[in-house]
């Protein structure tokens, strides 16, 4: 009898592995299905900006009501140039354009190659927003909309600034710094092979005086 119960029980379990074997299969197959497109939507998303809160700020920028671009591409290069920026900033707790060279050429030095026509000098910047004392992306956002230089970049409101098409945000935070966090945002217009319409530009617009900052309260 014993015998016979335990060949039953093993017959059981092995068709209920099977079963299992078969159904995991399957289970397997529809969570691939499910996360792979969530894994390609994270990695896009780690283009635009290099944390929560910078990819708050890109998400703030392409859906504004304002906004006068139809699509703003996120882009790798421009998010890891942004960060060294920020960190930068952060260790020398200034909020400034030109350190370290103006915003044009740290994207050049970083390989992110410009339209020929935007500026080569130091005081060049057709490409960065920055901003120091804010704490969160609405706040910033907030701030950079106040300004009318950086409003007219960020929200395209002119034909050079509307062709940008190519973004990346970075935040830092860093306590000890007086400014204690840091923003930089490159909106900017990648290389192309045809460029004839910079003749259309009566005026190239340049943003080296341009910051955001607050002081942050001593504690």
């Amino acid at each position: 009898m014993q015998l016979a119960f335990f060949a039953l029980f093993n017959i059981l379990t092995n068709y209920i592995f099977r079963l299992n074997r078969s159904f995991m299969t399957k289970l397997y197959f529809i969570i691939t299905l499910i996360i792979f497109p969530l894994s390609v939507f994270a990695n896009e998303a780690d283009k635009c900006g290099n944390n929560e809160e910078a990819r708050a700020l890109v998400s703030l920028i392409k859906s504004d009501k304002e906004q006068k671009r139809t699509s703003i591409r996120c882009n790798k290069i421009l998010t890891e140039a942004a960060e060294a920026k920020a960190k930068e900033m952060s260790e020398f707790g200034l909020v400034v354009h030109n350190l370290g060279g103006s915003p044009n050429s740290r994207l050049r030095n970083a390989h992110y190659e410009l339209p020929k026509y935007y500026g080569s000098d130091f005081n060049s910047n057709q490409v960065e927003a920055i901003a120091g004392g804010y704490s969160n992306a609405e706040k910033v956002w907030s701030a950079f909309k106040r300004s009318k230089a950086h409003k007219t970049h960020l929200l395209g409101n002119i034909d050079f600034y509307k062709e940008q098409d190519e973004i990346g945000v970075a935040f830092i935070k860093k306590w000890e710094s007086p400014h204690v966090e840091y923003w930089v945002v490159y909106l900017t217009k990648g290389h192309e092979k045809d460029q004839a319409n910079v003749v259309d530009f009566i005026e190239i617009p340049n943003k080296s005086l341009f910051i955001l900052q607050q002081e942050k309260p001593k504690l």
